[in-house]
């Protein structure tokens, strides 16, 4: 699934141009469809962004932030013409359509080509062309080998590389992934030798924590974390009480799972969190142990091997109890996993 001479002839004339992601972006995905902005209105194309839902304010130093749309029930109309009117519509770091919530009809009518380009499993067949790669790390460094292999990397400016650089270094965990390959770090190194400086993104991301993020992390890992050695796994519920007891604000839970994994002979990591309407879940793991393969059977979840995502409709409390019951069935593999 790689279109990139279809994909090259569809932005060689300047077009109206409409960039999303999933719902929650992170910083792959608002860096990804940033820097693809960024170089799309270099290219001479009339371009917006426009996520499903608000994303971590750690991630508003961005270049381009201020002129992203985000979606509410107010801006329905004036988006969903945005829509009707696109000539093309990039889809990035996701492969199905409900992934991205509201934004789903708007994408499925709308009568622009549609281009995927994700690192995901299992792509729904929506999109008219595709550049997906499971191999890579991150979405913004299949961006970057996109505009690298159109001979325009030339383009790319110290803004639109500290987009792209932070959705790698933070979908690699610093590089810490197994997903870190050679290729990984040469578009990291050509990114840095654009001129970047690589010590302020990193603190900008991580070390812009709130007061109430700092109290809610220290609470969560002293009152709520759960090690269970007999399975190799830890996991963490957070109630909506919680939430607002703490302030949480969007990307306030981030991190956590992976300071459960940190625990010592742990392999699988959880965090269950109570939005309400549903509960959401994470999961990461070490080794050749699938989250994956837990969270599509389990909890209509999907991603990567090593991490993964979930929902379910049922309360926090059941939501757990559900999780406990099907470890046994898998407790061989996590005792084995290495």
């Amino acid at each position: 699934m790689q279109d990139f001479d279809a994909i090259r002839t569809l932005i060689d004339q300047p077009q109206t141009v409409l960039i999303t992601t999933h719902l929650n972006p992170d910083a792959d995905a608002m860096g990804s469809s940033l820097g693809l902005a960024g170089y799309l209105k270099k290219r001479n194309h009339h371009v917006t962004v426009i996520t499903p839902t608000d994303y971590p304010e750690n991630l508003y130093w961005l270049s381009g932030n201020d002129d992203v749309l985000v979606f509410d029930e107010k801006k329905r109309v004036e988006i969903s013409q945005l829509f009707e009117q696109a000539d093309v519509i990039f889809c990035l770091d996701f492969s199905a359509l409900n992934r991205i919530r509201d934004l789903e009809p708007m994408v499925r009518q709308s009568r622009a080509k549609k281009v995927m380009i994700d690192h995901h499993l299992e792509p729904e067949s929506f999109a008219d062309f595709a550049y997906w790669d499971t191999k890579a790390a991150a979405t913004a460094q299949l961006i970057f080998q996109l505009i690298d292999r159109f001979g325009d990397k030339k383009l790319v400016d110290v803004p639109m590389a500290e987009c792209l650089y932070a959705g790698i270094m933070t979908d690699t965990g610093s590089f810490r992934h197994a997903s870190t390959t050679g290729d990984v770090h040469r578009v990291a190194a050509e990114l840095i030798d654009i001129g970047i400086d690589v010590s302020p993104i990193h603190r900008r991301i991580y070390d812009n924590v709130s007061l109430d993020k700092l109290r809610f992390t220290g609470y969560a890992l002293s009152e709520k974390l759960v090690v269970l050695p007999e399975y190799r796994f830890a996991y963490i519920t957070i109630t909506d009480a919680e939430l607002k007891r703490f302030r949480s604000k969007m990307g306030d839970t981030e991190g956590l799972v992976n300071q459960a994994l940190a625990v010592e002979g742990v392999i699988m990591a959880a965090i269950l969190i109570d939005r309400g309407d549903e509960v959401k879940m994470s999961f990461r793991s070490v080794g050749d142990f699938s989250v994956r393969d837990l969270a599509s059977q389990h909890f209509s979840g999907g991603g990567h091997k090593n991490a993964a995502g979930g929902r379910t409709t049922l309360t926090l409390k059941e939501t757990e109890q559900k999780l406990l019951s099907v470890l046994p069935a898998y407790q061989e593999q996590l005792l084995e996993s290495v």
